[in-house]
């Protein structure tokens, strides 16, 4: 099905083009219809499937340029994802022609500015639930006119660092509001903090719940923890990645070893939260343009970003839950691609690399190195 029999209206399709998106993806096709309608659902559907535009193209066609205040409030987890979702909305309306307007409410940034933006008038608010709630108790950001509201990451905004935060904002909003939820997947954590909210979901799912491309490689390597990142220093001359990914998750790490690769005249930078918001900007935009062959990120700093031709994901930091393992693994091995991830690990965190294996139905080989190359153990 295209877009025109979908129902897109033909601004929005010109638009698109532009892009040069002229099939609608699986989850875009799942839930046109069901969004124009006003049902609360939750989505599971993984990075880089087209699941901002699926719930962007049908609110927008909803908006009613005529009507005052914010109609579409969009809850994400970062600044960096709120950035991705609002640069995505700047494109539709300034190639659709249709000139909606959307504002961005993001912590750590200068308040006085975000309510500035506010005062336009825009259709569509995009915002951390912190800060978003913070400007709702200040009164600068009214949520009466919101006719829905999307949680985008659910799986991070409604854990226990954000629940509250979440339910809060949701609160502010009318009790008829349409809600939609959507995440790479869908545990029964998730499942059961949404049944919490007291709203009746339709559930689509578009891919299995955790599961992992075949075209992926896993592979670990055992060393001694004060070895991580000597060992990813060496990995990186051996496999030699065309653009890769680091998780790791102490920020004290992150710079130790963005400066190791750097000194080591590797083109790697990395965003976390203690890194300037212009600097991280700027590590998104080379990384997304393929001028960049190293990012460093945390799991929270990277949540969501959508990055093409990821050929290697490196793990420094060990993923918790296997779920946390599907979305940092599952940013290689794009379409048809193959892709590498790479975990370094001490004794203590076998134990998870087994779990992961349990859970995803996946081999993940051990190696090490030898003279310069990776070889069977």
């Amino acid at each position: 099905m295209d877009f025109k029999k979908l129902g897109l209206k033909g601004e929005l399709i010109a638009g698109l083009k532009k892009e040069k998106i002229i099939v609608p993806t699986p989850v875009q096709n799942e839930i046109f219809k069901k969004v124009l309608e006003g049902k609360n659902l939750i989505v599971q559907s993984q990075t880089g499937t087209g699941k901002t535009l699926s719930f962007l193209l049908p609110l927008i066609q909803k908006i009613e340029m005529a009507s005052k205040g914010v109609q579409v409030l969009i809850l994400v987890p970062t600044h960096e994802l709120a950035m991705q979702v609002y640069n995505q909305i700047k494109r539709l309306s300034t190639n659709s022609g249709i000139g909606f307007l959307a504002a961005t409410i993001v912590g750590n940034v200068n308040i006085a500015r975000q309510i500035e933006a506010l005062k336009a008038k825009p259709q569509l608010v995009v915002g951390t639930s912190g800060r978003v709630l913070e400007l709702i108790n200040k009164r600068k950001l009214k949520v009466h006119t919101v006719k829905t509201l999307v949680i985008d990451e659910v799986d991070k905004l409604l854990d226990k660092n954000n629940i509250s935060a979440t339910n809060d904002v949701l609160k502010c909003c009318l009790r008829d509001v349409q809600v939609m939820l959507f995440s790479a997947s869908i545990p029964k954590v998730v499942l059961e903090a949404a049944n919490n909210l007291g709203i009746e979901f339709e559930i689509v799912k578009t891919t299995k719940n955790l599961s992992i491309p075949n075209n992926i490689r896993h592979i670990y390597l055992l060393v001694e923890r004060r070895d991580k990142l000597e060992m990813l220093r060496k990995l990186a001359g051996s496999i030699k990645p065309e653009k890769a990914m680091v998780f790791i998750n102490k920020s004290s790490d992150i710079e130790e070893a963005t400066q190791k690769l750097q000194y080591h005249k590797y083109n790697a930078k990395c965003i976390s939260g203690g890194i300037k918001k212009q600097d991280r900007h700027t590590a998104i935009r080379e990384f997304d343009t393929d001028k960049l062959q190293f990012l460093i990120a945390t799991d929270i700093a990277a949540r969501g970003l959508d990055f093409k031709n990821v050929s290697t994901v490196f793990h420094i930091s060990i993923p918790e839950v296997s779920q946390d393992y599907l979305h940092r693994a599952g940013r290689t091995g794009r379409g048809e691609g193959k892709g590498l991830s790479v975990l370094i690990i001490t004794k203590e965190e076998l134990p998870r690399i087994k779990q992961f294996q349990k859970d995803l139905g996946i081999q993940i080989f051990p190696k090490k190195m030898y003279q310069g190359k990776i070889v069977r153990c």
